[in-house]
């Protein structure tokens, strides 16, 4: 395979993983995704890790109840569909220095799931009180 097949190649294969991750994703699969999450993080209260919920829309390292890292609280990030996308495939590498010790979702349709369920329970008023 020459260089110009190779480029095209990676082009397309970037461009795919952009659509499936930009798809709307499957709640109900995210549902279940969560439980990996969940030896960490919960909606409703802060465990080894913060809240999740009414994630999207805030920014990273905000919450003034819970101590992050200085590099999660210094990253600029504010959590939304894209953003979570990012961070959830590689959160070291996107935040260098975070304390999570996760090495992501490799998986881009598992994102897409676990992010639309994150926005759906996320932002729940019965779940978030």
């Amino acid at each position: 395979m020459g260089h110009a097949t190779r480029c095209l190649a990676s082009l397309l294969l970037a461009l795919g993983s952009a659509q499936i991750a930009g798809a709307a994703g499957d709640p109900a699969r995210g549902a279940e995704l969560y439980a990996r999450c969940r030896a960490c993080h919960a909606l409703t209260h802060h465990r080894t890790g913060p809240r999740h919920c009414g994630l999207l829309g805030r920014a990273a390292g905000s919450l003034p109840d819970f101590d992050y890292s200085a590099a999660m609280r210094a990253s600029g990030i504010v959590w939304d569909a894209g953003t979570l996308e990012r961070f959830l495939a590689a959160p070291t590498l996107v935040v260098p220095g975070t304390t999570m010790g996760y090495a992501g979702v490799a998986d881009p349709v598992e994102r897409a799931d676990l992010i639309a369920w994150l926005a759906r329970e996320s932002g729940s008023v019965e779940v978030c009180r």
